[in-house]
């Protein structure tokens, strides 16, 4: 189980409704009234690294929203080894929504990579908000599309080198969920492993290539806080946008 579970009402009267606007580019379709609502019915939760945030038996039952860590998305193949990343998700995003609309049963689960806070909102009520604010459905409908593009970008790029698939992840991650320093941007020290699931290479291949960006300064890892920064992803950029061309 989850560490604390709490009405969101109860322990974080504080978080005005303006601030999840602004987190959650989801929620920030919403009408005022609706989001006070959601806001009103949430649930938080809060798991620290390493533990099961949704088993595969659990989708469908509610929507999830990161309010800060990271999670990875991972699918089981008939075997316990044979598990692989699909996703990574940060602050910001959702996920549990496709379930919510599909009953048809899930071989994932969702795994906190890092310490990490949740909302949920049950099932019934999310669906019951889409069917009542039509700027909500409307929005969600928009970032399921975009995530349809992302994985077609993926599809795309299988015939690139494994270097550029891996910078491709980085800069997606970075441009999505990293905070801004006055250097860079900084993500989660994401394992090796993770990153070459979603970058579809293969562990070593991504170790070898983060050792390689860490050597010309374009990854700087600091272990003690769990990040690892990306001192210029203009560099990133330009790169991807030569091997497109």
């Amino acid at each position: 189980m989850d560490t604390s579970s709490h009405t969101l009402s109860r322990i974080a009267a504080s978080m005005q409704t303006e601030v999840i606007s602004e987190l959650f580019p989801l929620l920030a379709a919403a009408n005022p009234d609706t989001l006070d609502w959601l806001m009103s019915v949430a649930i938080e939760h809060e798991y620290p690294a390493g533990r099961a945030v949704l088993m595969e038996d659990a989708w469908g039952n509610a929507v999830y929203f990161v309010t800060s860590g990271w999670v990875k998305v991972r699918r089981h193949s008939g075997n316990a080894e044979d598990v692989a990343t699909l996703a990574i998700l940060g602050k910001g995003d959702f996920f549990g929504e496709m379930a919510v609309l599909d009953e048809s049963p899930r071989s994932t689960d969702v795994i906190a990579l890092s310490s990490v806070k949740l909302l949920s909102i049950a099932a019934a009520r999310f669906v019951q908000t889409l069917f009542k604010d039509p700027q909500l459905h409307h929005r969600m409908l928009q970032l399921m599309v975009r995530r349809l593009r992302q994985t077609n970008l993926r599809f795309q790029l299988r015939d690139q080198v494994p270097a550029i698939k891996l910078v491709h992840t980085l800069v997606a991650l970075a441009e999505s969920y990293g905070d801004k320093v006055s250097d860079g941007v900084e993500i989660f020290n994401i394992p090796a492993k993770d990153l070459a699931d979603i970058s579809d290479i293969s562990a070593d291949e991504a170790t070898k290539i983060l050792s390689k960006l860490g050597e010309k300064g374009w990854v700087v890892m600091n272990h003690d806080r769990h990040v690892m920064k990306l001192p210029n992803l203009q560099q990133m950029h330009q790169l991807l946008n030569r091997s497109a061309s």
